[in-house]
């Protein structure tokens, strides 16, 4: 298998790109880009037609099958997950490809742009540094009552394996967490293992009905912390953590007192929650949603409510954008950079707007700003932005981030950046304009490796 630097192992897709690509390839500046991986591909090939008559089959793309697996065998061989690549191909055939790989400090991003810039090694967005506030008065909910619990689940899964005091104690010594009564009084029960039922697939239904979750084997327990909830920088800087005074559960990413302990089926985390809000209990049972990237839901004030007494006491999520913390500045949302200006504010994105580019002045000095994003040709004047001295993100367009950097004026206090780009712009300048906000932190760069070769002749068409 050749090299994933070797320009024959691209040569294969390079002729499909050219052929499917010509006129854009042959405009001013023309170039097609990408992204391979082991577990997908983001390529621009026009699409295949069936047969008239016939559903599409794999024979009838197997060409470009066989280019993709070329280079993902090679990828395969040196131990890497995905490249991104911008080829540059002339009627000759002369072609120029340029591999890209974004190294330890470039998230992934769209098709061959970077993503976000993680400019301080390990630094991760405020509310993922965020922890539950102490609330003294919760205390755990009147229905709680072990000894019910306990007669209803043995009488609704009898012959359930439980665990020990042992395997409790060596749970409670991994996570580093005392687990709470109830908690204890289902795993002395049942210890959550498949195996124990000996294939017994009517009895693992029954056990699944009894607690109206699929439950975690002890050793599966997890605490939902913040870093068990990753998510890319661009998405997570623009979340904020928010619990109101009438909140149930605190608006978190996660907590050391969040225990995980079950599944509802879907991808959602069933966890007692040891860490409520301020009209919740402790040991009250929330819901993890596993399309979010923030907060939970309240499920049951105890688990005694959900398996006794069938009790579900789920609400309706809170809007973070409903709150001052976020604003959303565009032609649909908010009006204006003063309508936005708040002091809770922490995240401000300005949007597509139907007037004139935007002054920043409203929001200059305003004590919990950390965040700015701004699409492209919506600032009036890009170095205000030298005056919010509390940003951790700063996403801008690459003609915004050419006057600050021509200017010295990148704030220092970032973490991490991005750059949004619109439409399909050549990603060399893109990647250039990341390299030099790297530099400023002294991050690795985007590594670039150009390959040159010939492809020969373009084979004419079918039917030319």
């Amino acid at each position: 298998m050749p090299s994933i630097h070797d320009f024959a192992t691209w040569q294969p897709l390079l002729r499909l790109l050219r052929a499917g690509n010509a006129e854009s390839l042959a405009a001013p500046g023309g170039h097609v880009a990408g992204r391979i991986g082991l577990g997908g591909w983001s390529v621009p090939l026009p699409p295949r037609r069936p047969r008239p008559g016939q559903a599409l089959q794999v024979e009838d793309m197997q060409d470009e099958v066989d280019a993709m697996e070329r280079v993902r065998g090679a990828l395969a061989d040196a131990g890497a997950d995905g490249i991104s690549f911008v080829a540059e191909i002339r009627p000759t055939g002369r072609a120029a490809l340029h591999l890209l790989d974004a190294g330890p400090a470039v998230e992934l991003g769209m098709g061959p742009y970077p993503g976000s810039l993680i400019l301080v090694e390990g630094s991760v967005p405020e509310p993922w540094r965020r922890g539950p506030d102490p609330v003294p008065g919760a205390v755990p909910a009147p229905s709680v009552d072990t000894a019910a619990l306990e007669r209803t689940l043995r009488e609704r899964i009898p012959g359930a394996v439980g665990a020990t005091e042992a395997e409790i104690a060596a749970t409670e010594a991994r996570l580093g967490v005392t687990l709470p009564d109830e908690l204890k009084v289902l795993y002395r029960v049942t210890r959550g293992r498949r195996q124990d039922w000996g294939g017994d697939h009517s009895a693992a239904e029954r056990a699944y009905e009894a607690l109206g979750c699929e439950l975690f084997p002890l050793d599966a327990l997890y605490v939902a912390d913040a870093p068990s909830r990753p998510c890319p920088w661009r998405f997570a800087a623009t979340a904020a953590v928010v619990t109101p005074p009438d909140a149930a559960v605190q608006g978190l990413v996660g907590s050391p007192g969040w225990i995980a302990f079950g599944d509802n089926g879907g991808g959602d985390r069933i966890a007692v929650d040891l860490t409520p809000g301020p009209r919740g209990h402790v040991g009250q049972l929330i819901m993890i949603d596993h399309e979010q990237n923030i907060g939970a839901v309240l499920l049951a004030d105890s688990l005694t409510d959900l398996v006794v007494n069938r009790r579900r006491r789920r609400r309706s999520r809170r809007r973070i954008d409903e709150t001052p913390a976020v604003a959303d500045v565009n032609a649909r949302d908010v009006p204006s950079i003063q309508a936005a200006a708040h002091p809770e504010l922490e995240v401000l994105r300005v949007g597509v707007l139907d007037g004139e580019p935007v002054s920043l002045a409203p929001v200059a000095g305003l004590p919990r700003l950390r965040t700015l994003t701004a699409h492209p040709g919506t600032l009036a004047d890009p170095l205000e932005i030298a005056k919010l001295t509390g940003l951790e993100f700063l996403e801008l367009g690459p003609e915004d981030w050419r006057v600050l950097l021509d200017a010295g004026a990148v704030p220092r206090s970032l973490s991490a950046a991005a750059i949004e780009v619109r439409g399909g712009r050549h990603p060399l300048p893109i990647v250039a304009v990341a390299d030099e906000l790297l530099a400023l932190w002294d991050r690795p760069p985007i590594v670039r490796t150009t390959l040159e070769g010939d492809l020969g002749p373009q084979e004419p068409q079918a039917g030319a």
